[in-house]
């Protein structure tokens, strides 16, 4: 495979490629998770469900397995590409692995196993290729034409959010008129023609070899940080990190034990809440037991990378705090699709586009379409007019608010599923509203983390920092999970009967307040967080 270079200034060819792989992806994606639920519930895979609140809920934990899957495989896809194949060649394997799970989703619509063996190949190659893509564009510039990069990273965030509408758009109408194996074919074949695309530019590439082993690393530091004794000194660091591993052993045993019924007193988790409970345990218990022995790794790694390693350390807390705000907003694709099917669609006004939206799943277009005008917008006219009134939107302020505006979504959604409870029919267009404050939060949240995580880590930490990032999605999706399951019990439904609320309507209130919980400890904690600048002098 050839190494090419953009001539002086230009933008590189090869770009092209990128983009419009990038573009038939993002379709094939969204087309496909945006409606993974409203098929499930009417599908012969939970027919052994009665109808109602059981098969809503069982659906609602398949698509959140799902997505625990695609944003924690960025790990592995990212791994592989740094130590062995290099990001071209990890992005196209990883894709013809997306091509399979689609087309088993297409085949095997009516059978448990080969449908789910096409989420997992999706979760798998989705997530492989996530950290990737965007990291070989960058690969694509140097020096000579780095101004032309900022162009390209506006016009591949424009594209996710293009094919994310197109596809929340249609999706359910390709799943209403002519069923699942054509609403699941065809982001099939998208996905397979943006593999061809991207393997069609394979000649053009500027191809970045794998880096190895870094004896610098996140990893080797905090290795090193933990295992090294002074005299006179415990390791108290040790014992904790060595206690998260306990407790992550202790979880993924008592799942096998009680999966072979030997240990009846053990909550059924199953194996996805109890490996990513496994996951937090190390990560939380072993970043504090690193942190508390941090300074003993100065001496056998430069200062940079141990300072490097503080820095990713005090993020992951921020990154913590986000993860609430996941937890609501990928409900949208499950918990507000089964709110938005027992609503009202205004076939009969004027105003209400018949035509074209007859399903509650397309609402989800809602979320791209206001992504793409909010941005602008509050570049252009919101944080200019706060500016004026004296107050800077600081990239942690923006993130603490948002994760508060998206609590309030939840309460406007909560305040329809009342209203619904009521017996009175509710049109589905007042979902507008809480998708609008949704999307604000989202635009405050996940636009200004990527960019305040930039600014805090090192150049050399920047992708353990990516890989953490996916996985805030990953645990957003377990509290739903875990929520889930700890409202299937007698005890818990009677108490939630006894407010007075349906079980959706608490659910919503719930996670509201979980989000205002979460803004607020954002709020004391970023009080005190010591910025950084981290950006590469000029």
């Amino acid at each position: 495979m050839a190494t090419t270079t953009a001539g002086p200034g230009r933008m590189p060819r090869q770009i092209a490629y990128i983009i419009g792989n990038e573009a038939c992806e993002r379709f094939s994606f969204y087309g496909m998770r945006n409606i993974l639920v409203p098929f499930l519930i009417s599908s012969v895979l939970l027919a052994y469900l009665p109808e109602g609140a059981q098969r809503d809920g069982a659906a609602k934990d398949i698509f959140h397995s799902f997505v625990i899957g695609v944003y924690f495989f960025p790990l592995l896809g990212g791994w592989l590409s740094d130590r062995f194949f290099g990001k071209y060649n990890t992005i196209l394997w990883f894709s013809l692995v997306y091509c399979a799970g689609h087309a088993c989703l297409a085949l095997f619509e009516s059978h448990a196993g080969g449908f789910y063996t096409g989420l997992f190949l999706i979760a798998l190659g989705s997530g492989g290729i996530k950290p990737l893509v965007v990291s070989f564009c960058g690969d694509q510039f140097d020096r000579s034409n780095k101004d032309k990069a900022r162009v390209v990273f506006d016009a591949f965030y424009w594209i996710i959010n293009f094919g994310s509408f197109f596809a929340s758009l249609l999706a359910p109408l390709f799943l209403r008129h002519w069923g699942p194996a054509v609403a699941f074919g065809i982001p099939g074949v998208l996905m397979f023609i943006a593999t061809v695309v991207f393997w069609l530019g394979r000649r053009r590439y500027v191809n970045v070899p794998p880096s190895g082993d870094d004896p610098h690393g996140f990893l080797e530091v905090v290795k090193t940080a933990l295992r090294t004794r002074r005299p006179g000194q415990g390791r108290p660091g040790y014992a904790v990190a060595m206690a998260g591993l306990a407790a992550a052993a202790a979880l993924l045993g008592l799942w096998a034990l009680s999966l072979a019924g030997l240990v009846p007193w053990w909550p059924d988790f199953g194996f996805v809440i109890s490996a990513c409970l496994a996951l937090g345990a190390v990560i939380a218990l072993g970043g504090w037991g690193a942190s508390l022995q941090l300074e003993r790794a100065r001496g056998a790694h430069p200062d940079a990378a141990v300072d490097g390693v503080r820095a990713v350390l005090r993020i992951l807390i921020v990154f913590a705090l986000v993860t609430p705000f996941w937890s609501l907003f990928d409900q949208k694709a499950s918990t507000w699709i089964i709110q938005g099917r027992e609503m009202t669609i205004p076939h009969g006004a004027a105003w209400w586009p018949s035509w074209l939206v007859q399903d509650a799943a397309q609402m989800q277009a809602l979320n791209p379409l206001l992504v793409m005008l909010l941005i602008p917008f509050n570049n252009l006219v919101l944080y200019p007019a706060l500016r004026r009134l004296g107050w800077e939107p600081t990239a942690l302020r923006r993130m603490g608010w948002g994760i508060a505006i998206s609590g309030v979504s939840w309460i406007v959604a909560g305040a329809l599923q009342l209203w619904l409870d009521g017996g009175a029919p509710v049109s589905l267009a007042w979902q507008a509203l809480p998708y609008l404050m949704l999307t604000f939060g989202e635009v405050l949240v996940s636009a200004t983390a990527l960019e305040f995580a930039y600014s805090q880590a090192p150049h050399a930490m920047k992708g353990v920092i990516m890989a953490f990032w996916y996985l805030t999605s990953t645990f957003g999706s377990l509290w739903v999970l875990l929520t889930n399951f700890g409202v299937r019990n007698e005890a818990v439904l009677g108490r939630i009967a006894g407010t007075g609320l349906s079980e959706n309507a608490f659910l919503m209130f719930f996670f509201a307040g979980f989000a205002f919980a979460a803004a607020l400890a954002f709020a004391a904690y970023a009080r005190r967080y010591p910025m950084q600048d981290n950006y590469r002098a000029a």
